[in-house]
């Protein structure tokens, strides 16, 4: 090499050993982060417990917290530098499984059983390994039979690889994974009332198990949820609602008021998705995060939190649900004539919807503009008429006050084809959480509200492209230690096929 080649290749080097380092300094904050946190979180389990806190309660309290530290740990594992020195560590030998379940086998053997010099190979024996799975009632086991393969002129040894899974190691199949996270996150059913449901049918899986397998099925499902959310985001219209969901204070027995945020493409829109956030307050902020530069149209209510973000560019698409509840509240209790009026002109407004609902946008924006603006128009008129007309401060001036100052946002509709008349396709997102409440009492931690946000994001879009959840799941589960990164978007709800 010439000297300027030299030069340019130490250069090379030097650039290189810096982002390297740079990487390493990044993980390296990670690891301690996430060390710090396991360690907060084995003392919260460890830690006498208030007397206040009912058995109920505290056995919800250890599945989060166990769920939460299994994740870590699998955060942990994949931020561990493969050169690094490890010690060997003493595992405690798994217990077999029960003889009587039935076994299905399944061998797994070379492509080819020729040595590449040219000689056959003779099988001299086999590893075995057992994987537990389930159906609702019955256990089975899958006994996967590793035959070893060798050629007695070179000695080669060839055996077939160990199949692929989430959980590397690990005894259950993707289909017993898979149950456990419908029952846990789509059937609302906590990890105790699993651990009764199994031991019921002959294997009393412990509630710290389940937890582990939580944890760590939901660290490997991350990036596609990730994979989800760039899909949503990349709609030009979007629905937005938010819900509260009680979570534990870090290092207390309280709970505080956190908010689960749900972001969909329009039932408009070909791509049937919704991706759930969890964040520990209902402040604009973590609407801000989660659009992050977005500038689309955002069909939501009148709260304040997404304010700041019509300022940054996104467009305002009122509810008009949100304008007609105002009304039905009045009607319904004090027979309001003018609520009545409003009714009847916003009933108008939904007879134009149901006739275009599944024509083409630009069709749909046509006959809007032809029947719905003049309703729209004389509705407007009157509001204001009336406003004039009713005492300040009363009801029915809140509800015309309510629909006239967002009048522009309410009226968008009527000139996109692919916009709604209102948020209720957000709020039908938003009603697993509120089925989920009943039952979880609260969420254990932030880490836990996330990730049950990311698995709830994948059950309920495969749920709005009419798959059965377990089984989109069960194959995700089955196919994702072995797909490629580059094509991990084949998995999602919308454009999943079962393999």
């Amino acid at each position: 090499m010439t000297p300027d080649q030299l030069r340019a290749f130490a250069t090379q080097l030097l650039s290189q050993v810096e982002t390297m380092g740079k990487k390493i300094n990044r993980d390296q904050t990670v690891i301690e982060k996430l060390t710090l946190e396991i360690a907060q979180l084995k003392g919260l389990k460890f830690a006498k417990r208030s007397e206040q806190m009912s058995p109920d309660q505290a056995s919800l309290l250890d599945d989060l917290i166990d769920t939460d530290i299994a994740a870590i740990e699998a955060e942990l594992q994949a931020l561990q530098i493969a050169s690094a020195a490890t010690e060997e560590k003493q595992k405690p030998k798994r217990t077999a499984l029960p003889a009587e379940f039935p076994r299905t086998l399944i061998h797994h053997e070379p492509d080819n059983t020729h040595c590449p010099c040219g000689c056959a190979l003779k099988r001299i024996g086999e590893d075995v390994s057992e994987k537990l799975d389930y159906t609702p009632g019955e256990f089975t086991v899958e006994r996967h039979v590793r035959g070893k393969w060798v050629c007695d002129d070179c000695e080669t040894l060839i055996q077939a690889p160990v199949p692929a899974q989430v959980i590397d190691k690990g005894i259950p199949t993707a289909g017993l994974l898979a149950h456990v996270m419908i029952a846990k996150f789509a059937d609302h059913l906590p990890l105790y009332r699993q651990e009764s449901i199994f031991s019921r049918a002959g294997l009393a899986i412990p509630r710290s198990t389940l937890a582990q397998w939580v944890g760590m099925t939901g660290v490997q499902l991350q990036p596609l949820v990730d994979a989800l959310r760039d899909v949503v985001i990349g709609q030009q219209v979007m629905h937005a609602d938010e819900t509260p969901v009680q979570m534990l204070a870090p290092g207390t027995k309280k709970t505080h008021r956190s908010y689960v945020w749900a972001y969909a493409t329009s039932q408009f829109c070909d791509t049937a998705a919704v991706v759930y956030d969890f964040s520990p307050s209902r402040a604009g902020e973590h609407a801000r995060n989660f659009l992050q530069g977005w500038k689309g149209k955002l069909v939501c209510d009148d709260f304040a939190g997404y304010k700041a973000s019509f300022e940054l560019g996104v467009t305002e698409i009122g509810c008009m649900a949100h304008a007609r509840r105002k009304f039905f509240e009045l009607y319904a209790t004090n027979k309001s004539q003018i609520a009545e009026q409003a009714l009847h002109y916003i009933q108008l407004l939904y007879e134009v919807e149901s006739e275009v609902r599944n024509l083409e946008p630009d069709l749909r924006r046509r006959i809007r503009q032809e029947k719905a603006v003049p309703v729209m128009d004389r509705l407007h008129v009157w509001m204001i008429v009336q406003r004039d007309l009713v005492p300040e401060g009363s009801a029915i001036s809140r509800a015309l006050d309510y629909s006239l100052k967002r009048w522009a946002a309410l009226s968008r509709y009527l000139d996109d084809g692919a916009v709604p008349i209102d948020n209720n396709w957000a709020e039908n997102q938003i009603r697993p959480w509120a089925l989920g409440r009943k039952n979880w009492l609260f969420a254990g931690s932030l880490r836990s509200g996330k990730r049950a946000a990311a698995i709830m994001s994948l059950i309920q879009s495969a749920r709005l492209n009419g798959h059965d959840p377990y089984a989109y799941l069960k194959d995700v589960l089955t196919r994702l230690p072995t797909q490629r990164a580059s094509e991990i978007d084949q998995l999602l709800p919308h454009r999943w096929q079962l393999a």
